[in-house]
């Protein structure tokens, strides 16, 4: 498997990686995950598609806010 980090991949690359990754299949309207706080996926990954951040780190921060010291699994 090709690396996903940011030296080692093109913007268009990042943007595939981030389309392919969020598409689940059912399309936007069968899902509630933008409603329920998660917002928009594109937001969330803009940086990493800029180059700006990589993925586990905008994963790590968003799941932190999510939990808010809670402890989910």
């Amino acid at each position: 498997m090709k690396s996903i980090m940011i030296k080692d991949t093109t913007r268009e690359e990042r943007e595939r990686i981030i389309k392919s990754s969020l598409d689940c299949g059912g399309g936007c309207e069968n899902c509630s995950s933008c409603w329920l706080g998660g917002g928009s996926p594109w937001g969330i990954y803009q940086d990493y598609i800029d180059g700006k951040r990589e993925i586990k780190d905008i994963n790590a921060e968003y799941m932190k806010q999510y939990r808010q010291d809670r402890n989910i699994l």
